[in-house]
């Protein structure tokens, strides 16, 4: 008797209370290519979390570095958790396709090869957000650091002020803190993969301006991430990203123009010392 009316309490407080389930899945993806400098620090940042119910997929491009040999030397220390190919793909964003394609779990996240969580509960924090029934996608911080010294901040990249309007000016959430649900993806579309840089620009304007998804701030830095990437490598680079965040913008029913978007660069000159050491 006593079971069946404490059943019936949570069951009462989960519908009154709009309270998800506290144990969800969450799937990790991270994409690899010749990532043996910087993937142990990656796995070993997803095998630390404190969080319990992590299934890790890892996608590579046929490496030619020692970079399988690190995916086989940590695959046992998952006990079955952690899943990955080795193949040929269509570049990165093809690959985190395959790879939340392959998950099956609840909550879906990207960690790249080259970043890392420094904090043992961001995914016990993600998924507490995600308890709230109105909540459906989380997003938060992010800590450039310098390749050769991982405990110098660079550039504190801050998601608070971000509101959906923002895109035209070329601002999103930090994607590598973006977790929503995998149904979304199925619902509204992966990553699409004849964009070279901005695929992941293109994805937040469907999700959170087109679609709507109610989400939240974490006021968190999420992880740490080596300064160097793809879209910030070089001069070229810069506009070949604000070409496609043009394009991604007027396909998704947003006005904005070249002049526009380089208005934020004055913006990331203040990031330059917001490091939060």
């Amino acid at each position: 008797m006593l079971g069946i009316l404490t059943l019936w309490i949570c069951l009462f407080c989960r519908n009154y209370y709009k309270i998800k389930p506290l144990f969800m899945k969450v799937s990790l993806v991270t994409v690899t290519f010749n990532s043996d400098q910087t993937l142990r620090d990656t796995i070993q940042s997803v095998f630390n979390q404190t969080y319990s119910d992590i299934e890790y997929i890892i996608i590579d491009g046929l490496s030619k570095d020692n970079t399988v040999d690190i995916i086989r030397k940590y695959e046992p220390q998952f006990q079955g958790r952690l899943k990955w190919i080795s193949e040929r793909d269509n570049g990165l964003y093809d690959a985190m396709n395959k790879g939340i394609r392959m998950s099956t779990g609840d909550i879906v996240g990207i960690i790249n090869s080259d970043d890392f969580y420094h904090r043992r509960d961001i995914i016990s924090r993600v998924v507490e957000a995600f308890r709230n029934e109105r909540t459906q996608a989380v997003y938060g911080d992010v800590r450039f650091v310098n390749p050769d010294n991982l405990d110098k901040t660079v550039r504190y990249y801050s998601s608070r002020n971000f509101s959906p309007n923002r895109f035209r000016y070329g601002f999103m959430p930090a994607h590598p803190t973006f977790f929503t649900y995998r149904k979304y993806f199925e619902k509204f579309g992966y990553y699409k993969i004849d964009y070279h840089i901005a695929a992941d620009y293109e994805l937040l304007i469907r999700f959170l301006y087109v679609h709507r998804l109610k989400s939240k701030y974490l006021s968190l830095d999420f992880m740490k991430m080596r300064t160097g990437g793809a879209s910030t490598a070089s001069i070229k680079s810069n506009i070949l990203l604000n070409k496609e965040i043009v394009r991604a913008c007027s396909e998704n029913g947003i006005w904005t123009c070249m002049p526009l978007l380089f208005l934020k660069y004055f913006i990331k000159v203040f990031e330059l010392f917001l490091t939060k050491e």
